[in-house]
């Protein structure tokens, strides 16, 4: 029996990142059913039996190997599957092989009779959320992109060490496209209430200092990979913070790959904004202050989504 306050999500690709998505759901106490769903079925056993273990010392759960007709009275589907991004690979070169996948994915999701939110990880992650959005028919605030949320931590994270402050008391975000285009906006962002650019100047920092940090936020997935081969546990809990806000009704703040209405003066994209997420979804976007250099780089990073996007679902038509 399902009581009203039971709520339940499902994983769509248990690699590295859905993995690691499903663990820190289980160490947040987060969704009393998950369910996991990967082609190779297998494996979604062994992670449910390996991650069931862990609810001794967290909080009880039920954890299983599902099927795509689990979904139909999931409250949030979250999708990790697609093909991993390879050294030396950008996101945006993804793009043909995972909107093959997610043309085969979202269907079987939608036919369960799911109605809840669509939270998207799988990269190149706006396009491939825009495309959640086409292929599923859904309203658009029921689709969220974990979009700048991980470029974002990796903002503050860099901003906190420099300033050696707790990076959780930095106000600052990553827009644009989670990528090659994606920027800061610096002249918005704040610690404790204080402009950044003020705290920046009295440190000796001048602005092509914070464009450095920029730049290495930008890059910092490339070390990364080039290390160890993959990231998975910031997204993973990028991805745990997204699903909390829905699951617990929050009016959280997040910067998110979300759906823009004339913002920024850009429509018919999702691209990388702070954004308030509730239940619903998508429950309005807050629209940052830019500069003229920070408004210049949105309308080109929104520029090379919308091309990468429109070439990417005609291959797909062809």
């Amino acid at each position: 029996m399902t009581t009203k306050n039971h709520q339940k999500v499902i994983l769509v690709g248990d690699g590295a990142v859905g993995s690691a998505f499903a663990y820190s759901m289980v160490n947040q106490g987060l969704a009393e059913e998950f369910g996991i769903i990967d082609v190779v079925k297998e494996r979604t056993e062994g992670d449910a039996l390996d991650l069931e273990d862990a609810q001794v010392f967290t909080a009880p759960k039920n954890i299983y190997s599902a099927d795509y007709a689990d979904c139909k009275d999931a409250d949030v589907v979250v999708i990790t599957a697609g093909a991993a991004q390879k050294p030396g690979e950008t996101r945006l070169d993804l793009v043909n092989k995972n909107l093959k996948i997610f043309s085969m994915i979202i269907k079987p999701i939608v036919d369960s009779g799911f109605d809840g939110i669509f939270v998207i990880a799988a990269n190149p992650v706006d396009i491939l959320t825009y495309a959640t959005w086409k292929f599923s028919g859904f309203p658009k605030e029921k689709v969220i992109g974990s979009g700048t949320s991980l470029d974002t931590s990796r903002l503050r994270v860099a901003l906190a060490k420099k300033f050696n402050v707790d990076p959780r008391n930095v106000d600052a975000y990553i827009m644009g496209e989670h990528g090659d285009s994606e920027f800061a906006a610096f002249t918005a962002a704040t610690i404790g209430s204080k402009p950044l650019t003020a705290i920046a100047k009295e440190n000796g920092l001048s602005e092509d200092d914070l464009l450095e940090i920029e730049d290495q936020t930008r890059k910092k997935a490339y070390e990364i990979i080039n290390r160890k081969g993959a990231t998975y546990y910031g997204i993973a809990t990028c991805l745990m913070r997204i699903t909390k806000a829905i699951l617990r009704d929050e009016n959280a703040v997040l910067p998110v790959g979300a759906t823009l209405n004339g913002e920024y003066g850009l429509n018919d994209i999702f691209i990388g904004t702070p954004a308030i997420i509730n239940a619903n979804g998508l429950a309005g976007v807050i629209e940052v202050p830019l500069s003229d250099r920070e408004q210049d780089a949105m309308a080109k990073s929104a520029e090379t989504l919308k091309k990468v996007t429109q070439d990417g679902l005609a291959a797909l038509d062809n």
